[in-house]
């Protein structure tokens, strides 16, 4: 029988891995990697989740998606609405203050990679393969050697798809090529899956939700960014990593 672990990873992503055509407004890419324990989860922040929704919208059917939220698109128009728009957001950061959950994170930092690497690698295989190692670290101290640890991650089309899980199957097997990087992931057994971008799952709502305010941070860490601040007060040091690279 299958030795599963006692953590489950959802991941997400702020921005395109297209290095031709670089936006100067967001010239980031970031994966984002929420670590959860599954008692923890199931206990308290899925049906947390649901009472938020319940609470805001009446039901909970509805999507938390970070751009469609930045937009005021699909049923996030109601936050033009300028007092409702405070209610939501002040409920929002309240929900993530009290989450139990840890925080990976890398931001690949488009126009320094292209300038430093003659041929650089894809930001996200890049940035998965450096959350990973991040993980397999954290995970290790929490006795989970030798179980299987699922990533959950969203589908982006067929292509797109079976470029990462080729990438991902290189980085957990450690197989070495030119011109990139390896990692170590000690003996933690990564298991890759993909969900829908229509999956109602609160794991990955919320590495979507802050992986954006992660990209903000990086561009310009000057900047006031209350999310970004929510994210690193609740979380402590030694559970917050954020990895910048080049």
């Amino acid at each position: 029988m299958n030795s599963y672990g006692d953590y489950i990873v959802y991941a997400d992503e702020s921005g395109d891995h297209n290095l031709v055509s670089i936006d100067q407004a967001y010239p980031v890419f970031v994966l984002s990697c929420c670590i959860f324990n599954k008692k923890e989860y199931a206990a308290r922040v899925v049906p947390a989740l649901k009472e938020l929704k319940f609470d805001i919208f009446g039901h909970d059917a509805v999507i938390f998606h970070e751009r469609e939220i930045r937009q005021q698109e699909g049923p996030f128009n109601i936050l033009r609405d300028r007092d409702f728009q405070q209610q939501f957001y002040e409920k929002m950061n309240s929900f993530v203050e009290t989450m139990p959950v840890n925080v990976v994170a890398c931001a690949i930092k488009k126009y320094d990679l292209r300038q430093r690497y003659f041929e650089p690698d894809s930001p996200y295989h890049l940035a998965l393969g450096l959350c990973l190692e991040r993980i397999a670290t954290f995970l290790t101290k929490k006795n989970q050697q030798d179980k299987i640890i699922h990533l959950i991650v969203e589908s982006r089309g067929k292509k797109e798809d079976d470029e990462l899980e080729l990438e991902f199957l290189r980085v957990v097997k450690h197989v070495e090529l030119p011109n990139k990087l390896s990692f170590r992931l000690s003996n933690i057994k990564f298991s890759l899956k993909f969900v829908s971008k229509q999956a109602n799952m609160a794991g990955k709502q919320i590495a979507d939700l802050i992986a954006r305010p992660i990209g903000r941070y990086v561009i310009d860490p000057s900047q006031e960014n209350r999310a970004v601040e929510i994210i690193k007060k609740r979380i402590s040091a030694n559970q917050w990593r954020l990895k910048i690279f080049p």
